[in-house]
């Protein structure tokens, strides 16, 4: 499947999932039809996480669809170039992340961050953790950082934290 044509189907089954949510359908179990479901395993994606996407986006307004695309579009690369297009099989506990006040070099919140992205590029979230919730978003914001720009900067600093906690401490500005 080609660049553009994973992309436009995402952004249709986006929509259809924006109209389902419209409708009342507040659920990821039926929200998104069969063939929905099987075209976003099919890029390294869960009802569950574009549920938490839409969802986020129409109570609160962020994060938009050019976030969603590029978040996706990360995780896609890595499922499709690191993990061979394959699922590894395994879910995160809850009971496994740093808690939400755990800091590093005085900053709270970056190991749970980390912790997670690194969940979201693996495709092991547990279904009630989101990658860019509502306490991601604003963390990030205030050090200058995106959604995207930090998956990347997890991706690329692979299992070298003191590299991401350096970056994220040089791009507070």
């Amino acid at each position: 499947m080609s660049e553009t044509d994973w992309q436009t189907q995402f952004q249709a089954v986006y929509e259809r999932g924006v109209a389902a949510w419209q409708a009342g359908r507040r659920d990821p179990r039926t929200m998104f039809a069969p063939a929905d479901v099987a075209f976003l395993a099919s890029i390294g994606c869960t009802a569950q996480e574009l549920f938490d996407f839409i969802d986020d986006f129409l109570r609160d307004g962020e994060p938009d669809y050019a976030t969603i695309l590029e978040v996706q579009a990360i995780r896609r690369d890595y499922f499709q170039r690191v993990l061979h297009g394959q699922s590894t099989g395994h879910v995160a506990r809850m009971a496994e992340l740093p808690a939400k006040s755990a800091a590093v070099d005085g900053i709270a919140w970056l190991p749970r961050l980390i912790v997670k992205a690194r969940l979201k590029l693996r495709g092991e979230m547990p279904p009630d953790l989101m990658y860019g919730c509502a306490g991601d978003r604003p963390f990030l914001r205030g050090k200058n950082l995106t959604l995207p720009q930090f998956l990347e900067l997890v991706r690329d600093s692979g299992a070298d934290d003191r590299k991401i906690i350096e970056a994220v401490k040089a791009a507070r500005g």
